[in-house]
């Protein structure tokens, strides 16, 4: 680029110091003295000499003024060439992340409606409520999955299915994040087996950050393909249950209408305030439903009347009575409903079916 010195520049047509680009000394031009009536020529300074009185002066040559524009016109197309030279540099996916794109707008997903079933207190019959409600739930037309985080394993193996031969299971999911699809089975609904490994996730998964959380990112994959997720829970309040009530919209709690099993059911109050404050604000608690119900024993009438005064409308309308049917479908490995279609405690979970979809309940 070249630069123009206008330091010796006389104004009336003195001295012009030449633009250059090299360091070596450019002579300069003088112009012969003009006769006295003129004005003198400009000394190194830059500033006239003293004259006669009345002399006068005269404007800068407009060859000068033209040619410094010229020479800031190139200077500036030079450095906006530059500047695009660097713009090349980004690349084109740096280029295209520095632009902003167009907000796009996704369709809406139904999202499943997530169901935990959970009480620590065992033997409440929570994997015959989460199977049966399951297979009601899809004999009325909604696609179901259910999830079976109990290392006993006793939900896959009430669908046909040994856990000892598991290959790839739940524990899989939450401690290896492996896809949820991967292991997904069908039988009368869709499930995801556990495996005997599943009693060692707990240990696996303490180191793991954002443990709580495993199984809500695992099921983002599915939660459009289905209309409800059922999750059996173990019999107890450790990291599989906060995972599947963190990842829940509703619980269902089954209590087995003796006292012992309504006592616990303060502890699961506070585990699910807890989860509610610092985990999943929208978890709520879909109902309590009475299990092993005996209208024939004081006891039992007793525990239900208790149920209802200390929840209100939270208790199911729905009673699930005792039967045998319970005890000899699993092993056929099906469902009630399957096993003796037409009998009562086929009914029983139907009707609870029609109730958790009206939001009897609530």
């Amino acid at each position: 680029m070249r630069i123009l010195s206008r330091k010796n520049h006389d104004r009336n047509g003195g001295v012009i110091e030449e633009p250059t680009t090299e360091s070596q000394p450019v002579p300069t031009q003088t112009v012969a003295p003009a006769p006295p009536a003129q004005t003198p020529v400009a000394d190194a300074s830059g500033q006239p000499p003293p004259g006669p009185t009345g002399a006068t002066t005269t404007e800068p040559a407009p060859a000068v003024e033209e040619e410094l524009a010229r020479v800031e016109e190139e200077a500036a197309a030079e450095e906006t060439e530059i500047r695009l030279k660097a713009a090349d540099l980004l690349g084109p996916d740096l280029r295209d992340k520095a632009r902003p794109k167009p907000a796009e707008r996704e369709a809406p997903v139904d999202l499943a409606e997530v169901i935990s079933f959970a009480n620590q207190k065992g033997g409440v019959a929570k994997t015959t409520s989460t199977l049966n409600l399951a297979v009601a739930l899809a004999e009325l037309g909604n696609r179901v999955l259910c999830l079976d985080l109990d290392p006993q394993g006793n939900l896959t193996m009430s669908q046909g299915i040994d856990p000892d031969r598991v290959e790839k299971s739940m524990y899989n999911v939450l401690v290896e994040d492996l896809p949820i699809t991967e292991i997904i089975v069908r039988r009368e609904i869709d499930i995801a087996p556990a495996s005997l490994d599943l009693a060692g996730a707990e240990i696996a998964m303490s180191t793991k950050i954002g443990r709580e959380r495993s199984l809500e990112k695992a099921l983002r994959e599915v939660q459009g393909d289905y209309d409800y997720i059922c999750i059996d829970t173990p019999p107890s309040l450790g990291l599989l249950t906060i995972n599947a009530l963190t990842a829940s919209n509703k619980v269902i709690i089954p209590v087995q209408c003796e006292y012992l099993s309504m006592r616990g059911l303060v502890q699961l109050q506070n585990t699910l305030t807890m989860i509610q404050e610092n985990l999943n604000p929208n978890v709520q608690i879909a109902g309590i439903l009475p299990t092993m119900y005996d209208s024939r024993t004081l006891h039992a009438r007793e525990a239900v009347a208790m149920l209802e005064e200390s929840f209100g409308d939270l208790v199911f309308k729905s009673r699930i009575r005792k039967a045998v049917k319970f005890a000899e479908a699993p092993v056929r490995g099906s469902s009630v409903l399957k096993y003796d279609t037409q009998s009562r405690a086929a009914s029983y979970y139907r009707n609870l079916a029609k109730e958790v979809l009206n939001d009897g309940s609530s």
